[in-house]
């Protein structure tokens, strides 16, 4: 089917047409609502108007995106593009190439500056502890900016005024989403024909000598370890958020996206489960990474009663709700005789990266997960998956659970070291 809307001619999407996966039990109020809400993106042409992720923003402590945009080099397939500047901000854009996102990260020039995103993670014991320190959300690339953000209007979405855009110095050539109350993350979009390249109008553009010297020393090591064409793009984005907030999150990511829900899966052991979208548009995540959404199956006054353990509750009570990982794709295979996921890890360990347990999984079960510290400049953690053969999925159940309990593990640890300090 087909729809003019304001004279442009749209796709009718079908955003209902893909089975659910998983054990995971949602409310009636969420069946109901899922599937009206999906209807109605497709039906006034939203779905086919909000395309892949264009940008993702991370936001480091002043003094530490020298040292991450290293780390993100070492780590990851990701290049420094340029640096631009700005009176309040640097922001470094990291590319690939223009088929996945690009990465901006960036670090506010005065300790003492005080914004929305930094009051997001003052009120929290571990986030307040580095108040900068955030991912922000991702910028989808679409086809008319002024409908989207009409009928985003129309649906009480609300948006920062350019006024606000200017303050916060975020790009004007965006209508950007204000936070969140489910996730604390926004969206943005952008009005980008697909043929032309990503420009940021973000500051004046320099290549800065350390930025590119802590690039190149990063890249160099990369490729020593050989490991260079080993790491792919970005697999997917894992957020954590309150337990009562699990299925309004979802909703509410659906509403603002042209994602569509993959499936929910229950971790019992973890007192948790995972909650997956994925873009209608792109088969391949490398294009437009999943969205995963990890909650608590009961709140934390339960644990008591409950008598499991509760991380991902424990995380949001000590962080806020924010991103917790990024996960990136190692390509299938094997170097020196092991699984890559084993050689990657190996290599950036003995280089002095720190992660939270030994790679999980197996290559019967047809996957290989594994997290890394979380970064001391962002506070995200890596995950590095690998999956065998024709394996289609996020995860295993028995992965996810020891994923869950050693990150929990870190934070508890985290959460002591904050309040000595205080």
């Amino acid at each position: 089917m087909h729809l003019v809307f304001n004279g442009i001619f749209l796709v009718i999407m079908n955003s209902l047409i893909y089975p659910i996966q998983g054990d995971k039990y949602n409310s009636s109020w969420f069946n109901e609502y899922l599937i009206k809400l999906l209807e109605d993106r497709d039906r006034i042409g939203l779905t086919d108007m909000i395309r892949q992720v264009d940008a993702l923003i991370i936001n480091v402590e002043p003094g530490c995106s020298v040292s991450y945009v290293g780390e993100l080099a070492l780590m990851t397939p990701y290049n420094y593009l340029v640096t631009l500047e700005s009176e309040t901000y640097s922001t470094h854009v990291l590319r690939i190439d223009m088929s996945v996102p690009d990465i901006l990260v960036r670090e506010v020039r005065n300790p003492d500056y005080h914004g929305i995103f930094r009051s997001l993670n003052e009120v929290y014991p571990i986030g307040a502890f580095k108040p900068n320190a955030r991912y922000m959300g991702e910028i989808f690339r679409v086809t008319n900016l002024r409908d989207v953000v009409e009928i985003q209007k129309s649906r009480e979405i609300r948006f920062f005024s350019p006024e606000q855009m200017q303050d916060l110095e975020l790009p004007v050539n965006m209508a950007i989403v204000k936070p969140s109350p489910y996730t604390h993350n926004i969206v943005g979009y952008w009005e980008r024909p697909e043929q032309n390249i990503r420009v940021y109008d973000l500051g004046v553009s320099v290549i800065r000598d350390d930025v590119n010297q802590a690039y190149i020393n990063a890249k160099n090591i990369q490729k020593n370890l050989g490991i260079e064409n080993l790491i792919l793009p970005i697999d997917h984005l894992a957020t954590r958020v309150y337990s009562q907030n699990r299925e309004v999150a979802i909703l509410e990511y659906l509403t603002l996206s042209s994602y569509y829900y993959w499936g929910s899966y229950d971790i019992h052991d973890q007192n948790s489960s995972t909650n997956v979208t994925k873009s209608i548009h792109f088969k391949d995540e490398r294009n437009s990474p999943a969205k995963v959404f990890t909650a608590a199956n009961n709140p934390y006054f339960l644990n008591h009663i409950v008598g499991l353990p509760s991380p991902t509750e424990s995380f949001v009570r000590n962080y806020g709700p924010r991103l917790h990982h990024v996960a990136l794709i190692v390509a299938d295979g094997e170097t020196n005789g092991i699984a890559n996921i084993d050689y990657v890890v190996d290599v950036i360990r003995a280089n002095g990266k720190d992660f939270l347990l030994d790679v999980i999984g197996s290559k019967d079960e047809g996957l290989k997960q594994i997290f890394s510290s979380a970064s001391e400049h962002s506070s995200l953690i890596v995950e590095y998956v690998q999956r065998f053969g024709d394996f289609d999925g996020f995860f295993t159940k028995k992965n996810v659970a020891g994923l869950t309990a050693a990150a929990g593990v870190e934070e508890n640890l985290k959460l002591m070291q904050a309040q000595a300090s205080r």
